[in-house]
């Protein structure tokens, strides 16, 4: 059987990726091992640069967003190794004791680690930060964090609209019992790292359950938090120390996502995706692909340093339209242009809506998604706050562009997969920000 053809092509600035399966198809085949997981590497990195005492993280994510947190907190003051996913050592400063920094800070790409970190910029008293990204992250609303921490008495310069670079003199903050009107674990968690260095009680109550790792890394990590999921709140209490942990990062179940599509999608799959973080805010892509009859089984599953953890299998499977809406949204955000590929392969129509939130991401998801997806023949529309796909149309193989959009770029590469000819990826490159071996995973599974 000739082999599908895998090339990846460089410019000075920019990699382009040609998928071709063979003419007689390809089978996607073993064991799959996932970078860990994005949200809890930020996090252990930032709560251990605050910690008093040394913080040990194993498996954490080599991607490019964590190395901008890193770069961040040591420019603060804050000892870390180099970053490698077998054990990076952070030697804290304490809270409270965050350094001004003699340049600006450079979030990178990271919208997590803008966010963030600016709960607890806004929060020490008497030093002075500036904070810059990317094109991206310069065009990205920070407006919803803005708010909230100015309520708290937060001083904050911004460009008009909210956006970046931004300017912030710590200042001693007041306690808030903030309702957000959009469920964001980016800005939860902001308000409660702020809540960290303030007097009294900070809540921050959504209108649904999103992401919970800081909540549970802040826990473990001494501070005084309580939850209340039936009200989809969290409380933290000013004042507590933070001293350093041992932290083991599961993989990513975002990452984890292209591969358990792409399982469902090429004929005769069979795959494994080995120690995949099944923390139950973040699990409704699994939800989500039980609705479209997806074959995806649950394999030893355990508890690693209070992260649900288990092994995913995948095989090939007849899937079937369904609608993604709703509470399910905030807890497959980042999975929703995956899911978007596996519904141009699915039988009827999928309906995606209540995720406007993807237009101010990395890229415009829902327009980028349905740009390009209808370059390779897909019948989609797009909504004000989601996409209709109407699947089972066979997909051709076409010139596609990620822009500069790491979650897209992978999710048309997995859409590739199951097309007819070649398709071309531009701006490839935009997959390291979350997984910098994806194209060498791609590789090895398809033989």
């Amino acid at each position: 059987m000739p082999s599908s053809i895998i090339t990846l092509n460089s410019t000075e600035t920019h990699h382009s990726l040609t998928i071709e399966p063979s003419p007689d198809g390809l089978t996607l085949q073993g064991s799959i091992k996932i970078p860990g997981d994005k949200s809890i590497s930020h996090r252990a990195l930032m709560l251990g640069a605050i910690a008093q005492g040394e913080t040990h993280i194993q498996g954490l994510l080599l991607g490019e967003d964590p190395h901008s947190t890193a770069d961040c907190f040591r420019a603060m003051g804050a000892e870390i190794s180099p970053l490698n996913s077998e054990r990076v050592t952070v030697q804290g400063i304490g809270l409270g004791q965050l350094q001004e920094p003699l340049n600006v800070l450079d979030t990178g790409n990271s919208g997590t680690t803008t966010r963030l970190m600016l709960g607890l910029l806004a929060s020490q008293p008497d030093r002075f930060f500036t904070v810059t990204g990317d094109a991206s992250i310069r065009s990205r609303p920070m407006f919803r964090v803005i708010k909230p921490l100015q309520q708290m008495g937060a001083q904050i310069w911004h460009r008009a609209g909210g956006l970046a670079p931004l300017a912030i003199q710590g200042s001693r903050l007041q306690p808030i019992h903030y309702r957000s009107p959009i469920a964001s674990a980016q800005v939860k968690s902001c308000i409660l790292l702020a809540g960290l260095l303030t007097e009294g009680k900070t809540t921050v109550a959504e209108p649904a359950l999103s992401r919970d790792h800081s909540e549970r890394m802040l826990r473990a990590f001494g501070a005084d938090i309580t939850v209340d999921p039936e009200a989809c709140s969290a409380t933290v209490t000013g004042g507590a120390s933070l001293h350093g942990q041992t932290v083991i990062v599961p993989g990513d179940i975002s990452s984890a996502a292209f591969w358990l599509v792409a399982g469902a999608i090429v004929p005769g799959s069979d795959l494994t995706i080995l120690n995949v973080g099944v923390n139950p805010t973040r699990t409704g892509v699994l939800e989500a692909l039980a609705a479209m009859e997806a074959d995806v089984t649950l394999l030893n599953p355990r508890d690693v340093a209070g992260e649900p953890v288990a092994d995913l299998r995948v095989r090939h499977s007849a899937l079937k339209g369904c609608t993604i809406a709703g509470d399910l949204i905030p807890r497959l955000i980042d999975e929703i242009p995956i899911l978007a590929v596996a519904a141009a392969f699915a039988q009827g129509t999928t309906v995606i809506r209540d995720a406007a939130e993807l237009r101010v991401k990395e890229s415009d998801r829902l327009s980028v998604m349905a740009t390009q997806l209808s370059h390779m023949g897909a019948a989609i529309t797009e909504l004000p706050d989601g996409l209709e796909i109407t699947g089972g149309k066979p997909l051709i193989g076409a010139a596609v562009d990620s822009h500069t959009d790491h979650r897209i770029a992978m999710s048309l590469a997995i859409a590739a997969l199951n097309a007819q000819g070649a398709t071309t990826i531009h701006r490839a490159e935009a997959a390291a920000v979350s997984y910098p071996d994806f194209t060498a995973t791609l590789r090895q599974i398809c033989g």
